[in-house]
């Protein structure tokens, strides 16, 4: 099946009492033991698997073209289960550009249980100088948050298979419809659902889909059921919701972006715009054989410095200036002022997540917001 046909189908199973299209919604914590002591349904408590989501997985494998998904509470919650899977002394290269939960995952609740290299996943011959006997795991974030650098997948699995390396993908930026992580050599796919897929800024959740399901991903099974970190059956329905129109709505997302990027892109008052469909972007040559769109994020520079950033950002009417993004409405944000005072991000750096309001009146609303 297409990607659209599976986004609508694979994540939902109908009633077979009532025969209703739409898969309901099981909210019992608890099912029902046979007289043996069984499970026949597969069932047993609601911290250990649900059916929907069952459902949320089966349409994330699908999507991603893996073997297995497992849903989780949020993206962070996703992606520290992969760190936990890892043996304590493992060491871990990760990007210099990444999103700070994540990074501050690794810096704070991982410190002394992993080693860990932040550097330019850009640059394949520093991954290829920094890996050492004890690097388990290549986590790479591409396109990256918040400067939309973008990684060479398969060159860089090209780098890690010879030594037993695995690579992650935070796929959260490009969505499936965009980039195909498992098949230029990634072993794990992690979104935070809470952004495209759910889709619509009103579910919280993350995910990992695993391209084997092999002993380290057992592991990592394991940790989803056993922490807990899981997400309620409500949520798991609402971003199948979101799904079901995943790949229509990117493509109104990505239609905006483009113009969007190529206003700022010739507007005086901007310095630089970070943008997978610019022809200016840095790993142009990467992205045209990787990405089957440019996605819909972008960050600029505003020339005249971090107060005139944050001056854009209070003047917006149509944009709303706040965090997360990949939601239907159009958000920005002035990025360092989130990440803390040791962020790497650029002072004068706004990011931002178009959404699909009309194309005029997003253009419109960032002129009048830096004139």
């Amino acid at each position: 099946m297409k990607l659209e046909t599976i986004a609508i189908h694979a994540g939902n199973h109908p009633d077979e009492h009532t025969k209703a299209v739409i898969q309901p919604i099981t909210l019992s914590s608890t099912f029902e033991r046979a007289e043996d002591g069984s499970y026949p349904q597969g069932y047993m408590y609601t911290r250990l698997d649900n059916p929907n989501r069952r459902s949320l997985e089966l349409v994330l494998s699908k999507l991603e073209s893996g073997a297995d998904a497992c849903a989780f509470s949020s993206g962070n919650a996703a992606g520290t289960a992969v760190f936990q899977a890892l043996e304590p002394g493992s060491h871990v290269l990760a990007p210099d550009d990444m999103y700070h939960g994540l990074r501050n995952s690794l810096l704070l609740v991982f410190k002394g249980v992993l080693e860990v290299d932040f550097i330019d996943m850009t640059n394949n011959e520093l991954i290829q100088s920094s890996i050492k006997s004890n690097t388990k795991l290549i986590w790479l974030e591409t396109p990256s948050n918040p400067l939309l650098k973008v990684s060479d997948i398969r060159q860089i699995s090209n780098i890690a298979k010879p030594k037993d390396i695995l690579i992650a993908v935070d796929n959260t930026f490009a969505t499936p419809v965009i980039q195909a992580p498992i098949f230029y050599g990634a072993d794990l796919v992690m979104h935070s659902t809470t952004k495209y897929l759910g889709g619509h800024s009103d579910v919280l959740g993350g995910a990992l889909i695993c391209k084997e399901n092999n002993t380290f991903w057992q592991k990592i099974r394991t940790i989803q059921q056993l922490s807990g970190a899981v997400p309620a059956p409500f949520d798991c329905y609402m971003t199948v919701r979101g799904i079901k129109t995943l790949p229509y709505r990117m493509k109104g997302h990505m239609e905006n972006a483009k113009a969007l990027a190529k206003f700022l892109d010739a507007h005086p008052k901007v310095e630089k715009v970070h943008f997978p469909g610019l022809e200016s972007h840095p790993q142009y040559e990467v992205i045209k054989k990787q990405l089957c769109g440019p996605g819909a994020m972008l960050s600029f520079l505003v020339k005249d410095g971090e107060k005139a950033a944050q001056a854009v950002c209070n003047k917006v009417k149509i944009f709303t200036q706040a965090t997360s993004l990949g939601g239907v409405e159009s958000l920005l944000e002035h990025r360092a002022s989130v990440e803390g005072p040791n962020t790497l991000t650029p002072k004068n750096l706004i990011r931002v997540s178009v959404g699909l309001e009309h194309i005029d009146d997003l253009v419109a609303d960032i002129e009048q917001a830096l004139a």
